[in-house]
């Protein structure tokens, strides 16, 4: 008699009960294996030559397991135990696979793993190097100083040997080759945990200033103490890789792990000051700068014309038909938006900023794009409108192809004057208007071009008259030119600095300067513009 099937409802029980089953004997193994500190659960990964295990560890972990690099034996003929460098010398230069620890790094980076709600670090680079590998007496060596078997020791779970268990009990010592770094932000964040202070240095690991005591963080922050605390538990990606292989001898193992650092900083792009601006979510300015770039008549990509934007070189060239570059644009926002939203920009050197809240940047961007409506119906920046070409307006009358040289169609011109129209907006009472009506005329009257010429204010300022080039030096004194000529200076000394200034910047000899007619003249005789009325 034939044997009746079952029906399909029941096969599908049984097949979930399995899985079922399944998942409760590996959850049970895992159990057993995961939160230990000497064995982590990691993923064996093979390119090339290269192995390495891929796992979590928490930030606690990585704090009391994981030393600097330079520490690492197989490099460390020469160590300075102060900075924890490699100290450089003809014996040691050849050895040395890092850049130098910038301690000046460390609080900012611990501030921005306590303030930030959306933080991440990227997975460290570690080096696994067990006691023996620094005993060449050890049984792992063998007759031709070749190892014996891998450093790191690895216990297989599957089949396959892709997963499995990473023996890392107390005589494993673990280097960070790529993310030392991130281990210090991390080390002095369980530093104001466990201590309620952090110290902040410089470069050279010297203390200065006043450290930063956990009390007076939370308050400042508003932040509780707890939350500071769970910091501790969050999990950090991490990948080990053996200090030594089998069959490597001492020489060759300090050559692969040099050459892995190399690769790993080699193949890693640095982006431009201008591809960060594109993509930082964080800085309220360049989120501005970003919005005006894509939005404003003036500047926004449009079918039949140049693009006027270049979104990531700093500079312009003579030919180039742009009108500025995103980072200017971020610079000139910065500078004439800062009066107007301080807070905006962290006050400690190399913190992340805080992203302002929707409304204010709402408020920013409505501001800046004022500022930008009034620029664009300037007399020459309305002749782009009429098919004119910024070279044409930007080059020199000495260049091929002379143009009128206006200080307005280069990013250094552009910069002093957004942040001087901030300071006459924001702090002196003056309104855009204003500003503009005088500008308007002074533009028709060639006071923004020409600047090659002595009879131009910006003749060895923004112009550099020995090199016949742009000069970024005296950046703050077209500022400041910027505010006089507009009647933003009001006070004696102020004017008289100016001028001091003024005069300096346009000196031949020990007490020779060109005038505004183009002759030398004493220093003290320069003297200055007139105020626009």
């Amino acid at each position: 008699m034939k044997k009746a099937s079952k029906p399909t409802s029941e096969i599908a029980k049984e097949i979930l009960e399995n899985d079922n089953r399944e998942r409760e004997a590996i959850a049970i193994l895992l159990d057993k294996y995961i939160g230990k500190d000497d064995r982590l659960l990691v993923q064996k990964t093979i390119m090339g030559n290269t192995e390495a295990y891929i796992g979590s560890v928490t930030l606690e972990w990585l704090d009391s397991h994981v030393r600097f690099a330079s520490q690492l034996p197989l490099f460390r003929q020469k160590f300075d135990i102060e900075t924890d460098n490699i100290i450089r010398d003809a014996e040691t230069i050849d050895e040395i696979q890092q850049r130098p620890l910038d301690w000046s790094r460390q609080a900012p980076l611990t501030l921005y793993l306590a303030t930030r709600k959306f933080h991440k670090f990227s997975a460290v680079l570690a080096v696994v190097s067990p006691s023996w590998v620094d005993n060449p007496k050890s049984e792992e060596w063998n007759k031709n100083g070749k190892a014996n078997k891998s450093a790191t020791d690895f216990s297989p779970l599957d089949s396959e040997g892709k997963v499995g268990l990473l023996d890392l009990r107390l005589e494993v010592a673990v280097f960070a080759l790529d993310g030392q770094h991130r281990l210090m932000g991390i080390q002095g964040l369980m530093e104001l945990i466990k201590t309620g202070k952090l110290s902040r240095y410089n470069k050279q690991k010297k203390t200065i200033g006043k450290a930063i005591t956990i009390d007076d963080f939370t308050k400042n922050n508003h932040i509780e103490l707890p939350e500071i605390q769970k910091l501790a538990y969050e999990q950090i990606g991490i990948e080990f890789i053996p200090a030594v292989v089998k069959g490597e001898t001492r020489a060759e193992a300090r050559r692969r792990v040099r050459s892995i650092f190399a690769h790993v900083n080699l193949t890693a792009v640095k982006l431009s000051k201008g591809q960060l601006a594109l993509l930082n979510e964080d800085n309220g300015f360049a989120i501005v700068a970003r919005k005006i770039a894509l939005y404003h008549p003036i500047l926004k990509e449009k079918d039949g014309r140049n693009p006027r934007i270049n979104w990531d070189s700093a500079t312009v060239a003579a030919k180039s038909t742009v009108l500025t570059t995103l980072q200017a644009l971020q610079e000139m926002s910065e500078r004439y938006l800062k009066p107007r939203y301080p807070y905006w920009k962290p006050s400690d050197r190399g913190l992340i900023p805080m992203r302002p809240e929707e409304e204010e940047l709402e408020e920013g961007v409505k501001e800046f794009m004022a500022f930008w409506d009034y620029l664009a119906n300037l007399p020459s920046y309305s002749r782009l409108e009429n098919g004119t070409e910024t070279p044409e307006l930007r080059r020199f009358s000495f260049e091929i192809k002379p143009g009128e040289g206006h200080v307005l169609f280069r990013p250094v011109g552009q910069i002093a004057f957004a942040e001087a129209l901030g300071i006459l907006i924001y702090k002196k009472g003056f309104s855009l208007k204003e500003v503009f009506q005088k500008l308007n005329k002074y533009d028709v009257d060639g006071g923004l071009s020409g600047i090659e010429f002595p009879d131009s204010i910006w003749y060895g300022v923004l112009y550099d008259f020995n090199r016949k080039r742009m000069s970024v030096a005296s950046r703050d004194l077209a500022m400041r030119l910027f505010i006089y000529v507009l009647g933003g200076v009001s006070e004696k000394m102020e004017r008289g600095e100016i001028c001091r200034e003024l005069a300096e910047a346009r000196r031949v000899g020990e007490d020779r300067a060109v005038d505004f007619q183009g002759k030398f003249v004493e220093l003290r005789k320069v003297g200055l513009p007139e105020i626009l009325s």
